[in-house]
């Protein structure tokens, strides 16, 4: 692996750099305290030291709201939508949403492949950074370490200078063709930072303790401080459900099909006609959140769906905490099935 350094005074022409060779996104402030990635503007305003964003970078492959297709029930034509085909460089992407995007390949290559989200994706290069985890990162609970490049064609190490620049990919390496500025690599170690939040069990031993939690008294709890917003589907970079609806325009006689994100937290996602609801209970339905992310799909992969982000926590209107679910679940575990006492501090009540 090539290794150079790029010190804190290059980055804007090396963000410049790469904006002639394709779209670049990358993290900017949004607000006081937010940070979302966007289109760069100027290399100034990027921001590369920063906790999470607000949404990953799923929203350019599966974008919040997106026209599939415009039809004309006049000659029963229609039209797929159109989606540019740009070279798309994502700058300053954390290991978990990496990650995130990984899993999200998995998903919508199963089966019958889905062919926006795959137009979307292609022709996307992308370029990490390290990040120092907060209380709500718990990524390397599920196997996601701060400095995992899988997924990544370059790597930025953050070092008291600037960044340790690492080439993983062939696109990598072409990337950086013609910057001419960056220097030697400084012989620094990686620093593996200690996450404070973490899940109690690893996580290839969490199906076999959802395996016996469907009836625990933890979904009932949390129903009761829960308010069914969704925040934690919309923010979540693994989260993937949507719906399509189709909308006429005035004429009667023309429209468009529209998919738009949906989540398994609102009341509306599960019910059918006939006025029925598969999960009416605000418990069901973060029971059946939960299960998502560490059991239905783990059985099949053998990996969580949930990539330690913390962002449901982070931006939960109600203060819901999915680690300390996961947690308490094992503690439960360990009490009727290992004999175990109690873990301090764990309880119903914190929930």
């Amino acid at each position: 692996m090539k290794k150079y350094q790029l010190n804190n005074e290059q980055l804007p022409s090396f963000i410049d750099h790469l904006k002639k060779q394709g779209t670049v996104f990358a993290p900017h402030k949004k607000g006081d305290a937010s940070f979302s990635f966007k289109k760069v503007e100027d290399p100034n305003t990027v921001i590369l030291d920063y906790n999470r964003t607000l949404n990953s970078i799923k929203k350019y492959f599966l974008p919040p709201r997106e026209q599939l297709l415009s039809f004309s029930k006049r000659d029963n034509s229609f039209q797929k939508g159109f989606i540019e085909k740009e070279k798309k460089i994502f700058l300053g992407v954390h290991s978990y949403d990496m990650k995130a995007v990984l899993k999200l390949d998995y998903n919508f290559t199963q089966g019958n492949p889905e062919e926006n989200y795959l137009l979307h994706r292609k022709n996307s290069i992308f370029v990490g950074v390290s990040f120092t985890p907060d209380e709500f990162h718990f990524s390397q609970s599920v196997g996601i370490p701060v400095h995992n490049t899988e997924g990544f064609d370059i790597y930025l190490e953050k070092n008291t200078d600037g960044y340790t620049v690492k080439i993983i990919t062939e696109k990598g390496e072409k990337l950086i063709d013609g910057f001419d500025t960056l220097g030697k690599a400084k012989d620094i170690a990686t620093n593996y930072t200690q996450f404070k939040n973490k899940l109690k069990y690893n996580y290839n031993r969490l199906p076999e303790v959802f395996e016996q939690s469907w009836n625990a008294a933890v979904w009932e709890e949390i129903s009761k401080k829960c308010v069914g917003c969704g925040t934690c589907n919309l923010v979540c970079p693994t989260c993937y459900c949507f719906d399509v609806e189709d909308n006429l325009d005035l004429s009667l006689q023309t429209g468009t099909r529209d998919r738009s994100w949906d989540g398994c937290m609102l009341n509306s996602f599960a019910a059918v006609a006939g006025g029925e609801n598969f999960r009416k209970t605000l418990a069901e339905r973060q029971r059946h959140r939960v299960y998502r992310k560490f059991k239905y799909i783990s059985d099949i992969t053998g990996e969580p769906w949930c990539v330690g982000c913390g962002r449901c926590t982070a931006y939960c209107t109600a203060g819901i905490s999915i680690v300390e679910i996961v947690n308490q679940l094992c503690d439960i575990y360990e009490q009727k099935y290992l004999n175990r006492p109690a873990m301090a501090g764990l309880n119903a009540e914190r929930l």
